[in-house]
Order: C-alpha cells, then structure tokens, then sequence
C-alpha cells in the first residue's frame, strides 16, 4: 500500500502520541509499504520548538526509512482554549498543502487530535480520488466540555458538527478504548466503520536525548541521587503535566503523608512527579508555597533515568481530572504494568481506565479529587507487600494483550481489507 499518515505529533517527542505514530509508520515501512508523515515540528509536551525550527516553513526528514514532511504551526507561549484553536488551525493550513503536493496514497491515516484535519483530509481525497482512516486518541470536543474548558454554545456546536463531518466521510473511524467506541456509536458510526484500535506497550516511550538532569544510571541509583531510602515506599507518576491529568490530588495527598511524625512508618512514603506540559508552573508554584515533604517535581526524564525510576519503585500512579475519564485512555498505564509495576490509578468509575484496573485486578483505583484516599491507599499498602507482588504479576498477564506486533499486525490486516474493497 501507499500510506500518508498526517498527525501533528511524532519523533523525536518523547510522550503522548507522538509515540504511537512514530511506530505504526514504521512497522507498516517494516512491512513493505510505502510510507510517508505529515507532521508538526516537535514541541511537545514543553510547548517549545527547537530554535532551529522556529522560522521553518516545511522540512523533510528520514527516520528509519519513513520520510517525514514536517509544517510550520504556531506554537503558544502559554496554552489557553483560544491559542490551543489558532495552534491546530495554522497545522492543518500549511499540512494540508503539504499532502497536495505529495503524491496520492491509497489511503490516509488521519491522527486526531487536531479534530479539524478531518475536514482537510475530506477534501484531499476528494481531489486525489482516495480515502481516509480517522484515528481517535482523544474526543477533544467531549474532553473540553468535560473538563470545563469550553462553554456549552455555538462554538460547542461546531466541534461536534466538525466530529460528525470527519467520522461520516472516513472510510472507517478508530478508537482506542472500548468508552471511545461506545461513544461512536452514539454518534452514529456505523458498526462496520467502528474500529477498535488501542494503544501498544510502546517501544519509544520516554526516548529522549539527556537534558541537564544530572543523573547518571552508572554512578548513583535512582534513589541515591534523589536521597530517597531504599526501603522507602516509592509511588511515581511519569508524563504529561496536563489539565486532564488532575495531578493536584497527588500534592494534596503529598502533604497529608507529611502530617505524619518523623519515625513513623508512614512518613517514609515518597511521590514522585517527573514530566512537562501546561500544568508545570502551577505545580512549581504551588510546591514553592505550601511544600510537601518526601514530594518531588522532576523534569521530564531521559532514557536511562525513566528506566532506573521505574525498576525501583514501588507503584505506578496514572491519574484522570474528573470529566476527562470517557474521552481518553492513558497509555503510560501499559508502560507501568509492562515494568512490573502494581498502580494506583485516579479515576471515575466508569472510566476505561478504572474499569481496566478492577478486570486486570493490578491495583487500586480511587475517585479524582480524593486526596484523603489517594493517602490511604498508600498507607494501606506499605505493610502489604504480597498484595503488591499479586498486582505486579497480575498487571504483566493483562499487559500481554497489548504487544505492538500483535495490535500493529491486525490494524495492518485491517487496512489491507479495506483496500481491496
């Protein structure tokens, strides 16, 4: 097949989707076909360019044998709902005469967000006389209502009409959680067009060059050079430091355990939170004003650092803001469960993800906005150590059913079906 995938994320970003993208093109270049991306320069999670790509209009790169057209977007200072809009808009302006002059694909794998592309792709087959696959990571117009971002109105009125638009001119429409497919089907995709399409254990996760973190995996442990104990309980949170990561319950929690004596068994509890994104500063300031001890912020880790955090500690945290539950599924939760890694997950409980913890039986799931609980889950546990191997071993048999060549295999199985007819 010839296949133009068009999102606005993938390598060198080391979190989020960018991942994601950046394996299924090459495992479908692995597999003979004839790929291409259209993406962003990367930014993400910093909302940061490079400065050698700040004044660039297109560029193409070749990674792994897949060429990668990178466009010129605007990337906000700071992300507000109004900038978030212009951000996407100016991606899907200069992308969609970047596809134009690409030659025609048998199909497009559109990657949304951003939801807008939907539209654009429509319009690019129509002209190239070809179609395309919509994939779902994340129900923006569903998630900005939810989390309160947007107002009901006009504006509201229109993602969903852009939503309806996208879905009912793709060939088919992907999700990658069984909430996602149900909401499809309640936007009236038909069943034949509803693909269920989730997240792998991601190969790429976390891959990014060494910043100016110091740590060096060949001199110190994770835990020396932080001074944490080694017989210390050690809960981490690794990733994107987003709105829909509600992560305030996690300071709350923080500052709870530090209400404990020194000496007490508890107050060897430690949180960690290592990542970037929008909800960073706030974070910093609220540490700076009101510190939590046995608590640290770390910047978002490289390779070496990422691995040695996880195989020394003592849990995994994913967490969801309320609201955010039914439009996306966190796929770091697979990242802690293949490292071994029982989780306590922070989250509604009809959400993929709690429903996911209480099927798997490889943790705890608490409700958002519960600190109180978050620290009493974390109590609990630190004299509960054949619990807390049952999780582990638990997580490792439920994480087997997301391996990348088994879900990458049969998404491939499925694209050629769809070419044929």
């Amino acid at each position: 097949m010839r296949i133009t995938t068009w999102g606005i994320n993938y390598a060198p970003e080391p979190t989020g989707i960018a991942p994601y993208n950046t394996e299924l093109c090459e495992f479908l270049k692995s597999r003979g076909h004839e790929i291409s991306m259209v993406t962003a320069f990367s930014y993400y999670p910093t909302w940061t360019k490079l400065p050698a790509d700040r004044w660039r209009l297109y560029r193409t790169d070749t990674k792994e044998g897949v060429p990668i057209h990178r466009c010129w977007h605007y990337v906000p200072a700071k992300a507000t709902t109004a900038r978030r809009v212009l951000h996407e808009l100016s991606f899907g302006l200069t992308s969609f005469l970047r596809v134009l002059a690409l030659p025609r694909a048998d199909i497009y794998i559109v990657v949304s967000p951003p939801l807008f592309l939907g539209v654009l792709a429509w319009m690019v087959t129509c002209l190239k006389r070809s179609r395309y696959l919509f994939h779902v990571q994340d129900l923006q117009p569903d998630a900005a209502l939810g989390l309160e971002m947007v107002k009901s109105g006009a504006f509201m009125r229109l993602l969903y009409g852009i939503e309806h638009f996208s879905y009912g001119h793709a060939v088919a429409v992907s999700g990658i959680s069984e909430s996602m497919l149900a909401a499809f089907h309640r936007k009236g995709v038909p069943a034949e067009k509803r693909w269920y399409f989730p997240n792998w254990v991601s190969r790429n996760a976390a891959r990014m060059e060494p910043a100016a973190y110091g740590y060096k995996p060949e001199q110190h442990s994770f835990r020396e050079f932080h001074r944490i104990p080694p017989d210390a309980f050690l809960a981490v949170y690794a990733g994107n430091l987003g709105r829909k990561q509600g992560l305030r319950v996690l300071l709350a929690a923080g500052r709870l355990l530090g209400s404990y004596s020194p000496g007490e068994r508890f107050s060897s509890i430690w949180i960690v939170i290592a990542g970037d994104g929008v909800m960073r500063q706030e974070l910093e300031q609220e540490l700076r004003r009101d510190p939590a001890p046995n608590f640290l912020l770390l910047p978002l880790l490289p390779e070496p650092a990422y691995r040695a955090m996880l195989t020394e500690a003592t849990l995994g945290i994913v967490t969801q803001a309320r609201g955010s539950g039914q439009v996306v599924f966190p796929s770091k939760l697979l990242t802690l469960l293949a490292a071994g890694l029982p989780v306590l997950a922070v989250a509604e409980e009809d959400s993929d993800l709690a429903r996911s913890v209480v099927r798997g039986n490889f943790g705890v799931n608490v409700a958002p906005g519960q600190p109180e609980q978050v620290t009493q889950v974390l109590v609990n546990l630190t004299h509960q150590q054949e619990v807390l191997q049952r999780m582990a071993e638990n997580g490792r048999r439920w994480v087997q059913n997301f391996s990348a060549d088994h879900i990458l295999g049969e998404f491939e199985a499925k694209l050629l079906e769809t070419i044929r007819f």
